[in-house]
């Protein structure tokens, strides 16, 4: 098939492809006219590439995979290597995990204190002579 055709088949751009074959993970074959040529080993490779994407590998993180696919290997998580990357990433998402924890619990201490002050005011606006409460928008109510 043609790179035309090749780009339809796995959602990406014909650009993209030449981009991928610049930085060696997409074969360049051409037939006699000079065209490029791919075929279906070139699809599961490039699939391969976009579910690695769509986890959060960048494209550097994907060779590996290819290079496993284009050892012959049926999955390209199956080399020692893939395998490596699959760590490394894992290490790489526990660590954002653990930062997005700490902001999170933050951000509830955060929550918590300004509706224990947001309540303090309210009770203080029941109390005769308390001070009026304010609305939303900084106006009396």
């Amino acid at each position: 098939m043609r790179i035309g055709e090749l780009a339809a088949r796995v959602g990406t751009t014909t650009r993209t492809l030449r981009y991928y074959e610049a930085r060696g993970l997409l074969p360049a074959r051409r037939d006699d006219k000079g065209h490029r040529t791919y075929g279906e080993a070139d699809v599961r490779l490039l699939r391969q590439i976009r579910t690695l994407q769509d986890f959060g590998f960048d494209l550097e993180e994907t060779r590996p995979f290819v290079e496993c696919l284009r050892a012959g290997h049926p999955e390209g998580d199956s080399c020692p290597a893939s395998l490596l990357v699959y760590r490394r990433k894992l290490d790489e998402l526990d660590a954002l995990i653990g930062q997005l924890t700490a902001v999170r619990e933050t951000v509830a201490g955060q929550l918590r204190r300004a509706e224990e002050a947001r309540n303090e005011l309210a009770a203080e606006a029941l109390v005769p002579g308390g001070p009026e409460p304010l609305c939303e928008l900084g106006g009396q109510q």
